[in-house]
């Protein structure tokens, strides 16, 4: 009899050791997550211009309630800098603006050459959050006074943005301007009133000027655009277009929304992705 008491004692003891080592078991850590490559900027003529407008207007005009940007403005943004939400960026990282990676950015990656090989651009889970990120980028110093204007101002939106160093190219702001003609986007555009226009800059200009310290420290969250925009000469074609700035015909038809080859003198093409 105690010869099974003491036996059955083992017994016990061997089953909670073993239990005990159970729970210290560690799993073998995971392995970090790649960072995705894009491999060229490879555009699908997937979207037209009215496609992208439909789909992304509730978005702007969302944006522009709370920060006063016009939705127009934003909407041709979209469409400049996506491609119609076309282009490789818009399509595998939600990004619709090309915004790129800073040391504070936290979320995924992806690389793309751009001003230089292998550029870091932000992963967006969806397209709302790649438009909202776009209108706290311009809660910047340098924007300021771009939300002292009306938020149904289109123009002086167009213009401000280039005089305050969003891009570099000279006919950036005739480009969004023509874009927002084009489509009538001004008509998402909403006007406000006295008290309403006092209210939002106040917050605005409040929170920008409270971030502007850390701002200073931080590193660019994107350079100026580098947008390349052709104006049409006598005897351009858009093949010799095309062939000058090392693109296909297919894809100036949809970077500029076009339905054949046929262009005018003086017309803007974008030529860049």
């Amino acid at each position: 009899m105690k010869f099974k008491y003491v036996f059955a004692l083992c017994i016990a003891v061997l089953v909670a050791s073993c239990s005990s080592k159970k729970q210290i078991v560690k799993k073998p850590p995971q392995s970090p997550q790649k960072t995705k490559v894009i491999s060229g900027n490879a555009l699908v003529n997937k979207y037209s211009a009215d496609d992208y407008i439909a789909r992304y207007k509730p978005i702007a005009i969302a944006e522009m309630n709370l920060y006063g940007i016009p939705a127009s403005i934003t909407l041709a943004q979209g469409l400049l800098e996506s491609g119609n939400g076309n282009g490789s960026l818009a399509r595998e990282a939600n990004n619709h603006f090309g915004i790129k990676c800073n040391a504070n950015w936290k979320g995924k990656t992806i690389l793309r050459d751009d001003d230089k090989k292998d550029d870091c651009f932000r992963v967006y889970k969806t397209p709302e959050e790649s438009f909202r990120d776009h209108s706290e980028f311009l809660k910047r110093k340098r924007y300021a006074s771009l939300f002292e204007l009306n938020k149904d101002d289109y123009a002086g939106w167009a213009n401000g943005l280039k005089q305050a160093g969003y891009a570099t190219n000279p006919k950036y702001p005739e480009l969004l301007i023509s874009l927002v003609q084009r489509y009538n986007l001004d008509q998402y555009d909403r006007k406000e009133n006295h008290e309403e226009k006092i209210k939002r800059e106040e917050k605005t200009l409040t929170e920008i000027f409270e971030n502007a310290p850390q701002e200073k420290k931080e590193e660019p969250a994107k350079p100026p655009v580098s947008m390349k925009i052709c104006e049409v000469k006598q005897g351009d074609t858009l093949y010799l277009i095309a062939k000058r700035f090392s693109l296909t015909v297919d894809d100036l038809k949809i970077l500029n929304n076009l339905q054949n080859t046929d262009i005018k003198l003086g017309q803007l093409l974008l030529v860049s992705k």
